[in-house]
């Protein structure tokens, strides 16, 4: 059965889309509520970008043992609500006069963990609800609204703060969250909970997660590579606002129109993947994705103001039309060949391998854009981006077109 006709996989692929559109606004909103209203330096930025994504370093492999306990469904309901509120916090503390960078800084981190929770269950629960050979079609149909969020994200965020300023704009955020509770709390899929093996401890548990990914041949090149992309990707998030807003001195509508230029191209890439998989394969798809678009990051600090800001679009352009290219490839994998009682420890133990970069690499951002300026450390990012498939060159990867047999195999 075709996935427009799937029931419950409309109602989750809702309430995720409708999630990440809150979460691209307030992506732009909270770092320009930083720079241009709190003042926030550079190093700064680093930190609100290290606290977004730190969650998963803190609680991302013992979410994944708990995910795999419990029905995942309620958690993520749980999650939405409790992102409702902290956002929803950020306004009031604007309107009242008391809101300051520390308070960013503690929301960022603690949605984050409410977003480790919703994230790894979403991956976990999707094969439950679609088996495993709506995975392709499914993970697309996920990866082409995301896309099309980030691409509509940064517009929206733009003109909102333009219109109400950078504090308001995020109850766009607070918003989706309540509307995802509400969609994914009307689907039905049963879900099995694996039996609990007494006597084995958390810290077991997280081991046997980790062991999985970390000893498996074919997923460990994947994890090295998404892990190096996503630290060069925390360094671009640390200074791409300040770039535009500051250096080239675009207003914040027009930084948000240039950042959902660039993002657009996800949605393009995320409607083309599953022919890019059918004609290379997955194996092939994972390599060639990264390889074919990490040099025209190389256009990033071409930039300039005026027509030359195009050249940062395309450069954003051609990470985004590789990145959703290659995550279609590589998630759709990873849930293909997980056995169902470690589907959450394994999405765990690949987010905190992966997305725990995310915060070094912001660090690393606002350090470098103190040390040796923002156009400077946007070269360091294209040079990291073109370099991070030598992960999977260096792999039995270079040479597999179906991945699954192979992973059967291995």
């Amino acid at each position: 059965m075709s996935l427009w006709r799937h029931r419950d996989f409309l109602l989750l692929w809702a309430g995720e889309s409708v999630s990440q559109v809150g979460i691209m606004v307030s992506h732009l909103a909270l770092p320009l509520l930083a720079a241009t209203v709190l003042g926030a330096t550079p190093w700064e930025m680093g930190l609100l970008v290290a606290a977004e994504r730190g969650a998963f370093l803190l609680v991302g492999l013992p979410a994944g043992v708990l995910l795999d306990r419990v029905r995942r469904l309620p958690v993520m309901i749980g999650a939405n609500l409790v992102r409702f509120v902290l956002i929803g916090s950020i306004p009031l503390a604007w309107a009242a006069g008391v809101l300051t960078f520390a308070q960013l800084i503690v929301v960022a981190l603690l949605a984050g963990v409410a977003t480790v929770f919703f994230d790894v269950g979403y991956q976990s629960v999707l094969p439950a609800v679609v088996g495993r050979a709506g995975l392709v079609e499914g993970n697309a149909k996920l990866e082409s609204t995301r896309a099309a969020a980030e691409a509509a994200g940064p517009a929206l965020g733009g003109g909102l703060v333009q219109l109400v300023g950078a504090a308001f704009a995020v109850l766009v955020d607070a918003a989706g969250y309540l509307v995802s509770a509400a969609f994914l709390s009307r689907m039905r899929t049963r879900e099995t909970v694996a039996p609990r093996h007494p006597g084995r401890s958390l810290r077991a548990e997280i081991a046997e997660g980790l062991r999985y990914v970390l000893g498996h041949p074919l997923l460990r090149p994947i994890v090295l590579c998404t892990g190096t992309a996503n630290l060069f990707g925390g360094v671009l998030s640390a200074v791409s606002v300040l770039f535009l807003a500051r250096e080239l001195g675009q207003p914040a509508a027009v930084v948000g129109l240039v950042l959902a230029a660039g993002s657009a191209a996800g949605v393009l890439a995320a409607v083309t993947a599953s022919r890019w998989i059918r004609l290379l394969g997955q194996g092939r798809t994972l390599v060639a994705a990264l390889l074919v678009t990490g040099p025209l990051s190389l256009a990033l600090p071409l930039a300039t103001a005026g027509a030359g800001i195009a050249w940062f679009a395309l450069g954003m352009a051609a990470i985004a039309y590789g990145g959703v290219v290659y995550n279609v490839a590589q998630v759709s994998f990873r849930q293909s060949v997980t056995p169902d009682h470690l589907l959450g420890r394994m999405n765990a133990s690949v987010r905190f391998l992966v997305w725990g970069t995310i915060p070094f690499g912001g660090l690393l951002g606002g350090a470098l854009g103190e040390l040796i300026g923002l156009r400077a450390t946007l070269v360091v990012t294209a040079a990291g981006m073109i370099l991070c498939p030598v992960w999977l060159l260096a792999s039995p990867l270079r040479r597999l077109r179906d991945l699954p047999a192979a992973a059967a195999q291995a």
